[in-house]
């Protein structure tokens, strides 16, 4: 069985449980996910499948992976991701990937890259704190002290100091499954997912 399937985050919404509870939920369009490629412990060392998501013209397809598709006998998709499997005999190329195979799924891990923010300070990025901002004082949201005096005369490694902010990928896990809608290929996971709208997630089976 394939344990990852991909989707598109829609957005966020609310819904009510069996307990008319208000239950805030993420809505992410989840495949169909063709597989594209089957691995074997035979021809690559381990079992894994490809599977792809995402419409995409064949003139935005490049030479070699136009042939990888015809190679599989698929329609060319715009992501390719690699899941590992139990046994590769199990699957075939062609196989589709849908919502309704995670109908007995309780909880869920999504993976996603998280929006990104530029270049921050130390504040935002760290969450740390800043000097007073009266009585004449200098130190209001600069960095401060980074290191020691005379020993060991550097910077250590790691220090928490500005810079790039966000976009990176980022994993959510035991998100709870709170509707599926196989029809429109939907599936509502209570909480937030990473990254903006429209952004790729890969669902996994926690």
């Amino acid at each position: 069985m394939i344990s990852m399937i991909l989707g598109r985050k829609i957005g966020m919404t609310q819904v009510w449980d069996e307990n008319d509870n208000v239950v805030p939920v993420t809505v992410i369009q989840a495949g169909p996910c063709t597989v594209s490629q089957v691995k074997s412990e035979a021809t690559d060392g381990y079992n894994a499948v490809q599977i792809g998501f995402g419409d995409i013209k064949a003139k935005h397809v490049n030479k070699p992976m136009a042939g990888h598709f015809a190679k599989a006998g698929v329609e060319p998709v715009r992501f390719l991701r690699e899941v590992r499997v139990a046994s590769a005999e199990e699957h075939k190329v062609g196989d589709v990937v849908t919502v309704a195979d995670f109908a007995d799924v309780a909880k869920v891990d999504v993976i996603g890259t998280s929006k990104g923010k530029g270049f921050q300070g130390r504040i935002k990025r760290w969450g740390q704190r800043r000097g007073p901002m009266t009585h004449g004082s200098h130190f209001q949201r600069h960095p401060g002290s980074i290191g020691q005096c005379a020993y060991p005369a550097r910077v250590l490694k790691g220090v928490k100091m500005a810079g790039h902010m966000g976009n990176e990928r980022v994993t959510v896990k035991n998100l709870t499954v709170v509707r599926i809608d196989a029809e429109q290929n939907l599936i509502l996971v209570k909480g937030a997912v990473p990254g903006g709208k429209n952004g790729l997630v890969a669902i996994r089976m926690a």
